[in-house]
């Protein structure tokens, strides 16, 4: 299986997909003990829950389960919220703090070199690829990293998490309209749960390539899964609840494609 799908658009905006696969070889699979058999810390349905939302945008979307590699963490392994539980480059536990491997079946560090090659490298490679044409065709680039994560996880987060976890680490990475466009429509939905650069602030994916001065931007949307699915095996996807939801996404997007394509954003290139 090719480790990245990528479905071609014209348009400015970019969206990034690093959580939505399954895919586990069968060797990896058979070290993983039942609870990481279990793939739970995947974002379930996430390419479901966008599909058609903005005619015009490049997908770029890995297959890989991040339990295989991490496509949203630092390549260099470098955590991404220090001091705080997180998960690394290849996890060792879940998002619940239990081993997901078998007893001395963890990758070591040549394996994740190899994991990293194979599958982290093409993903960032098709990312990249993905935004250079955009802004060369439109002058900027609106990078909108999907990710959804259950509401509730108390190794990683206090309380129940808000819908809407908006992340551009605190406005570093995207021009402040796209960041404002994102925050009032999250808002005018239901403005007792949306969150600005809370517990998610945006992780590797939209820190690297937030470079609103070259006019390549880019932000991120935690959703909490509850909002669209079960939270529990098997992860249903509730489409009275998606339905609700996706028009409020739909808005967002089009908010920053239109932003885009207004040339408010763009930044001279090689001035």
């Amino acid at each position: 299986m090719t480790p990245v799908e990528v479905i071609r658009g014209d348009g400015p905006v970019v969206l990034g997909m690093p959580h939505g696969g399954t895919f586990v070889p069968d060797a990896i699979h058979a070290r993983l003990n039942p609870r990481g058999q279990g793939l739970s810390d995947t974002d379930w349905h996430i390419d479901r829950l966008y599909a058609g939302l903005l005619p015009g945008a490049t997908i770029v979307r890995s297959t890989v389960h991040r339990y295989v590699i991490d496509a949203n963490r630092d390549p260099a392994g470098v955590s991404l919220y220090p001091g705080q539980n997180t998960t690394t480059l290849c996890p060792t536990t879940d998002f619940d703090g239990h081993d997901i491997w078998l007893p001395g079946q963890a990758p070591d560090a040549d394996e994740i070199a190899e994991r990293r090659a194979t599958y982290h490298a093409p993903y960032h490679a098709a990312l990249a690829e993905a935004l250079e044409r955009a802004r060369d065709r439109h002058g900027v680039a609106v990078l909108y990293d999907c990710h959804s994560i259950r509401s509730d996880i108390p190794f990683l987060f206090a309380g129940t998490l808000p819908i809407f976890n908006i992340g551009t680490n605190n406005g570093t990475t995207c021009a402040p309209g796209i960041e404002a466009a994102t925050l009032e429509t999250c808002r005018a939905a239901d403005p007792d749960q949306t969150v600005l650069n809370g517990r998610f602030k945006g992780g590797w994916t939209t820190r690297h390539y937030g470079q609103p001065e070259t006019g390549q931007h880019a932000i991120q949307m935690e959703t909490a899964q509850r909002a669209y699915m079960d939270e529990a095996a098997p992860w249903t996807y509730r489409t009275e609840r998606a339905d609700r939801l996706r028009p409020v996404l739909a808005e967002i997007l089009t908010q920053l494609e239109t932003l885009a394509l207004s040339g408010r954003l763009s930044s001279p290139r090689g001035a």
